[in-house]
């Protein structure tokens, strides 16, 4: 019961202007997540997929299992390898021993804490803005889950405009990195990061 909780769920519980003030929970009682879902999936990516896209997709979800397996492989080797390295300052995986909730990720996650995390670096904004800078194997942008490994330092890009005191407001450190691990050869993305780091200490 939605309404029973106003303020927990307020995107169902409050008139929601982008549908004429529509109040999904007055009007839908219990089926009110699933009716917003999907009116809205229709609305904004339409009631049928092309052929082609259809194809692709079909195509990607017969192997996905397969791929995660690989991103969440990589990505704990890729946080133990930064774990010891000594222009890392901290690494955010709960994959790692040293992770505040190790043993929750180890209970909820068996197979693994996925493939996004972050880490920070000696040096702030500049360190940060150099090692991206540095990377040639990983590709700098914003979004994540790509089969390929992407990179971004939120200070000098998706936060630029936030001072030191907001960054930490935010729990975003001048000197974090954000990584989305994707499946090249582990060895070429160590070998990567290390001369990034090399050189973002400089």
């Amino acid at each position: 019961d939605w309404l029973k909780y106003p303020d927990r769920f307020d995107t169902l519980t409050q008139p929601y202007v982008a549908y004429h003030g529509l109040n999904f929970a007055e009007e839908f009682g219990p089926a009110a997540f699933a009716v917003r879902a999907r009116r809205e999936g229709l609305r904004d990516f339409g009631g049928a997929l092309s052929p082609s896209s259809a194809f692709n997709l079909l195509q990607g979800v017969e192997t996905l299992s397969l791929r995660m397996e690989r991103h969440v492989e990589n990505a704990l080797a890729v946080a133990e390898f930064l774990d010891g390295q000594e222009a890392v300052l901290k690494v955010n995986h709960p994959g790692l021993r040293s992770h505040p909730d190790h043993a929750l990720a180890q209970k909820l996650l068996p197979r693994g804490a996925g493939a996004v995390f972050s880490f920070e670096i000696r040096g702030g904004r500049d360190a940060g803005r150099k090692l991206v800078e540095s990377l040639g194997l990983f590709s700098h942008l914003a979004n994540v889950g790509d089969a390929k490994s992407l990179v971004i330092h939120p200070a000098s890009t998706t936060h630029s405009r936030m001072d030191d005191e907001d960054l930490a407001a935010a729990g975003v450190s001048p000197g974090l990195i954000r990584l989305s691990v994707g499946l090249e050869a582990l060895s070429d993305l160590t070998d990567d990061l290390k001369r990034a780091l090399y050189r973002s200490q400089k």
